[in-house]
């Protein structure tokens, strides 16, 4: 996507797609960082934002239980392992 920079007083700025915004979950205030001469805008909201509520779900609704059963142990386990 192509864009044109834009006069904002002193500096230069560049509109952002609303779908890009959307997309990003850019907020109100944004992290920026040049690698490469690139230009990286990011969200900073923090990172495992929503995890709290996912994890409540997941018990409501059972999700999270083991998916393997570790109670037996294998024969593997049981002769071949060692603790050092």
């Amino acid at each position: 996507m192509k864009t044109s920079l834009i006069a904002i007083g002193n500096s230069r700025g560049i509109r952002i797609p609303k779908p890009l915004i959307e997309q990003c979950g850019l907020q109100n205030e944004v992290e920026m960082d040049v690698r490469d001469n690139a230009i990286i805008i990011r969200s900073i909201n923090p990172s495992r934002l929503g995890w709290d509520k996912a994890f409540a779900q997941m018990t409501r609704l059972g999700d999270d239980a083991m998916l393997q059963n570790d109670s037996k142990a294998s024969k593997w386990d049981a002769e071949e392992w060692e603790w050092k």
